[in-house]
This record gives structure tokens, C-alpha cells and sequence, in this order.
């Protein structure tokens, strides 16, 4: 930091500088991200239980699908399957899409994403924003529909495209086992007994317990999913309905709790006013998820994955036509 010498006026240049020294890629940026305790949205959670939230919209492309984004393109470029020339081609309900066209943005590569049509306003914006070209699946098909729409546009000109394909890429679940497990780890002191997360792709889910069971076998490891295939839980699979990830494996769960969508869009309205958190959709159903847990623990530490801010779906049903209570 540069001060002004007391008597010549001249410029002192010889400060050390304060603070922390600025990054060089904007994707050492990504990761890190903070825990907060929920204090107030615990109805019937016992004193001795503690519940946090990881926020993973602290991340620069404002959601927990950055890490296997950076990570995935990371390793299509070490692999040489990524080179200069060839457009990275994916499926995404959203979340992930952001994460690739930043990443691809950085690093100077062309970016061309499948989406459901009905995917937010806001994501739509920021993808553009970004400069990454979207195609739009049918909104009735969800993620899945994007999928196979992704797959035959890749079969068309397989040579054009790098497709990371988010729902097998091993990377994916990696990010979280090199990153997400060992932040909530270290923030904890070893202390967390449960994680809760939502299950989409379920690379969030597998790659962190994965970490934290190796840490300690005796820490659950619990998964929120809709509780039916049609639901309004923008970014989650129902997986009984749904063509499932290759880096699913559900033995790795201890347990998976379905949960209505109305009742995690009412808690994403307490979360707003009670937490002073504006979450997304999912998160409320990872909430509710970590309250059916805790309440039947009278001591314990659970962090639950919040994967994104609620500002990106504000455009949607979870706020279209909600009125504020007196």
C-alpha cells in the first residue's frame, strides 16, 4: 500500500503490502467457501445438536458447480482432450452451465450448453453474459431431456466438442473429494457427525462424504431428493425416475429423504426472513432434509450443502405469485 512521507511528500513505496495478495486466475477464486450457523430455522433440534450451512454461492460463478466445472476442464486439458479449437458441449439444468461458460470464458474456450427451456431468466442471462451459446431442450423432459438432446448433438460432429459430461466425469465427484470435504473438515475441527446435501448430478454428495467417511467412518452421510418425478425443485433429480448419473452409487448413502416441493419453497421463505439467507429451491429442501436429522439427535455437528443464492430465481415459480405474510 502506498502512503505519503510525512515531510517530502513524495510517494512511500516501501510498505509491505496488506491484506491478502490478489489471485492470479480468477479460478483460484473458487472453493473456500464459509460456514454459517443456522440458529433460528431448527424447530425441535436440541441444544446440544449444532447445524451449519456451507454456502456455496460465495463462489465466483455463484454456485457449488464451479468446482467440478474448473475441475473438469482441468482435466480434459491435461488429457489432451480439450485443445485449442474444440467448443466444450454439456447438458445442464442450469448451475453447471454457469460454471463451464466461466471457466470457458478464463480460459479462451467456446462454450455450447443444453438446457431445459424452462430454466430461470436469470441463468439464461448470465450464461449469455459469459458468452456461451445455449440450445434448449423440452422444458417437460427436465434434465434428463437435455441429456439426450446433448448426446445427439455431440453424435452429429463428435470431432467439434469436448463434453465433460458432468453426470459420469469422475472429476466431478473429485472437485468435492480434493475440496468440499476437506474445507467442512477443517472448519468443523473434525467435529461433523452428519452431512445433508441434494442429489442432481450427485457429484456434491458422493465426492464430500467419500472424503469425510475416510476422515471418519462413523459420520452419515444423508441425501434430499423431490419426493416424486414431478416437482419444482430446479437442479435435483428424483432418481427412481430418472436416467441416473454414472457417479451415482447409493450404497455410499446412509440414508435419502424425499421432500415436497412447497414445503422447501416455504422454507426457503424462512430462511430469507428468519437467517437473512436468500437461497434457491434446493437448499430449502437440503434444510428440511437436515431438520428430519437432527431432530432425532440430542448432540451432534450436521453441515448442509447450500449450493447456490436465491437470486438467480427470482424470476420463477418459487417466487412468481408468493406474497409477503403480514
Amino acid at each position: 500500500m502506498r502512503t505519503v512521507a510525512a515531510r517530502s511528500g513524495a510517494l512511500d513505496t516501501s510498505d509491505t503490502p496488506q491484506g491478502p495478495l490478489a489471485s492470479r486466475s480468477l479460478l483460484d477464486l473458487i472453493g473456500n467457501t464459509p460456514l454459517v450457523e443456522i440458529r433460528k430455522a431448527r424447530d425441535g433440534v436440541a441444544p446440544g445438536v449444532r447445524l451449519y450451512a456451507k454456502l456455496e454461492g460465495f463462489n465466483p460463478g455463484g454456485s457449488v458447480k464451479d468446482r467440478p466445472a474448473k475441475k473438469m476442464i482441468e482435466a480434459g486439458i491435461a488429457a489432451g482432450a480439450l485443445v485449442r479449437g474444440k467448443t466444450i458441449l454439456d447438458s445442464t439444468s442450469g448451475n453447471t452451465g454457469i460454471g463451464l461458460a466461466m471457466v470457458g470464458a478464463a480460459l479462451g474456450f467456446p462454450v455450447k450448453l443444453v438446457m431445459p427451456e424452462n430454466v430461470s431468466t436469470e441463468r439464461k442471462r448470465v450464461v449469455a453474459a459469459f458468452g456461451a451459446e445455449m440450445v434448449f431442450s423440452d422444458p417437460m423432459e427436465g434434465s434428463d431431456g437435455a441429456i439426450r438432446l446433448c448426446r445427439q448433438i455431440l453424435a452429429e460432429d463428435p470431432e467439434r466438442y469436448f463434453k465433460p459430461d458432468q453426470y459420469n466425469n469422475a472429476a466431478n465427484p473429485l472437485a468435492h473429494y480434493e475440496g468440499t470435504g476437506p474445507e467442512i473438515w477443517r472448519q468443523t475441527d473434525g467435529r461433523v457427525t452428519h452431512l445433508v446435501a441434494g442429489i442432481g448430478t450427485s457429484g456434491t454428495i458422493m465426492g464430500t462424504g467419500r472424503f469425510l467417511k475416510e476422515q471418519n467412518p462413523a459420520i452419515q452421510v444423508i441425501a434430499a431428493e423431490p419426493e416424486d418425478s414431478f416437482h419444482g425443485l430446479e437442479g435435483l433429480k428424483h432418481m427412481a425416475s430418472s436416467i441416473v448419473p454414472g457417479i451415482y452409487h447409493e450404497r455410499e448413502l446412509d440414508q435419502k429423504l424425499g421432500i415436497a416441493t412447497d414445503d422447501a419453497y416455504a422454507m426457503v421463505y424462512r430462511l430469507g426472513r428468519e437467517e437473512g439467507l436468500l437461497v434457491g429451491q434446493s437448499c430449502g429442501a437440503a434444510h428440511l432434509a437436515a431438520l428430519t436429522i437432527a431432530r432425532t439427535l440430542t448432540a451432534g455437528t450436521i453441515v448442509v450443502i447450500f449450493p447456490d443464492f436465491g437470486d438467480r430465481y427470482l424470476s420463477t415459480n418459487l417466487w412468481l405469485g408468493w406474497q409477503k405474510l403480514p
